[in-house]
């Protein structure tokens, strides 16, 4: 079994383009240690440390629907619901190498791994 370094995800809600077309389906990869050290050095994280995600998951974030690049202005405009959700996602995928988390059954206590994705509606 070949090591995953890409990970799909479906947006809660989707990015919205200029032209008013929506994306919600794309691939994040596994992080590197330049990821999160080159960030540090720009000045918008300087001078404001939460940037630091902005820079980070536009490094990360390899698809995004049809959108051609993904820079820090996507992900600014992302609704606040996909910039928490890719910001878990991140977290699972970087620290677990996986993006499953574990589950029981409430009714019979099976328990069993599974892929999150997005919202309602996916």
């Amino acid at each position: 079994m070949a090591f995953q370094t890409e990970f799909e995800f479906t947006l809660p809600k989707g990015y919205v383009d200029e032209e008013g077309n929506l994306h919600r389906k794309g691939i994040m990869r596994l992080a590197t240690a330049a990821d999160e050290i080159l960030p540090m050095k720009d000045p918008r994280v300087q001078a404001n440390p939460a940037y630091l995600t902005v820079i980070l998951l536009s490094r990360v974030i390899t698809k995004l629907g049809t959108l051609e690049t993904i820079n820090t202005k996507v992900i600014e405009n992302l609704f606040t619901a996909d910039l928490a959700y890719l910001q878990d996602f991140y977290q699972r995928i970087n620290e677990n190498g996986t993006a499953k988390i574990a589950a029981r059954c409430p009714k019979c206590d099976h328990t069993f791994e599974m892929e999150v994705h997005g919202g309602p509606g996916e």
